[in-house]
């Protein structure tokens, strides 16, 4: 694996995710794999094409070698590198050219999404259907909303929310490229977007928030977080994330699913919004067990000063050293009255 020279990190930073990884093993290897690229990773678009078909055309014409790494999604790929260098390599992740994976004609075309693999599981734990009515409230660049799209087959109906014009164009490009065409996208602050939609009496089978956060977990592809965070921002992103959840959950149907997902490691931001959850809404919802095709960490039940419900820990924690991520935060819900 090819390490890289990154900023120091945060003595603070350091101080907690010690508090959160206190075998020192442990912690050193998760210092360890932030030196290192995360795997090229992608996921076919079976709107457009089979996952056979498309790692036998990408292996065919640029000799990439693809693994199809969980047996259950086989959409799901990582590039090792080409076929001819493998044998030459002292690494499990073999560099293409830069920009390689982006330029190809079949991800212009919209044959595949570059995504990396812990971004795809929030999707995998919410397991869309077909003609179902779902709500993907914090939705740009789009690479979640594609994924629920494929998996409904462009059936029933999407709202892919965003606040910021920017990002919207890079959000309707993606759904463009990839052939959606079940998806309505709305430009509004999502806790006012939800009142709306409560005042329509208008109702969401599924949900995804994946949240605003400290985005701690991402490290290893965003060398910029190591210079943006801060701890005031775990703090004021919390009290967003309560409010969004809250909103959501309002315009969730009885026995409806929503998932709520981080790519944050700070408790604050997790487990805390997930034991607020809980005690907010009481016996109207329930906290479920995920199946994932990776082996996360339990939720934790406490924190610092703070002591969570022992249901918390069926959220999932997801550690990058652990499965060769990055790193994420997942809960699953269901509204039960």
């Amino acid at each position: 694996m090819k390490e890289r020279k990154l900023p120091e990190l945060k003595p603070l930073f350091l101080e907690r995710m010690q508090k959160l990884l206190p075998e020192k093993e442990d912690y050193q290897k998760y210092l360890d794999i932030l030196k290192i690229l995360p795997v090229k990773s992608f996921r076919c678009n079976t709107l457009k094409i089979t996952p056979e078909k498309l790692k036998e055309k990408l292996e065919k014409k640029y000799n990439w070698k693809i693994n199809q790494i969980w047996e259950d999604y086989p959409e799901i790929m990582v590039v090792e590198g080409r076929k001819s260098d493998i044998r030459h390599q002292t690494s499990d992740i073999a560099l293409l050219l830069p920009g390689e994976l982006g330029r190809a004609l079949e991800h212009l075309l919209g044959y595949y999404y570059i995504q990396e693999l812990a971004s795809m599981l929030p999707v995998i734990a919410l397991k869309p259907k077909e003609n179902e009515t779902i709500l993907d409230l914090c939705s740009a660049p789009g690479s979640k909303t594609t994924q629920i799209a494929a998996q409904m087959k462009n059936t029933g109906s999407i709202i892919a929310n965003e606040v910021s014009i920017g990002r919207i164009k890079i959000l309707a490009s993606n759904l463009e490229r990839c052939g959606v065409t079940n998806t309505i996208i709305t430009k509004k602050d999502g806790i006012a977007l939800c009142n709306r939609l409560q005042k329509e009496n208008f109702e969401f089978d599924k949900i995804l928030v994946d949240a605003p956060c400290s985005g701690e977990g991402t490290l290893r592809s965003s060398p910029k977080t190591y210079v943006m965070w801060n701890p005031n921002t775990i703090k004021t992103l919390s009290k967003l994330q309560k409010q969004l959840f809250k909103k959501a959950f309002e315009i969730l149907k009885i026995n409806g699913e929503i998932i709520y997902s981080t790519c944050t490691h700070a408790p604050e931001e997790n487990e805390a919004i997930a034991n607020w959850a809980l005690k907010e809404f009481g016996n109207q919802i329930k906290i479920e067990k995920i199946n994932l095709p990776i082996n996360p960490r339990e939720g934790l039940t406490n924190w610092m000063d703070e002591e969570y419900s022992e249901k918390v820990k069926k959220s999932a924690r997801v550690y990058p050293h652990d499965n060769n991520t990055e790193g994420f935060f997942i809960s699953k819900f269901r509204r039960v009255k």
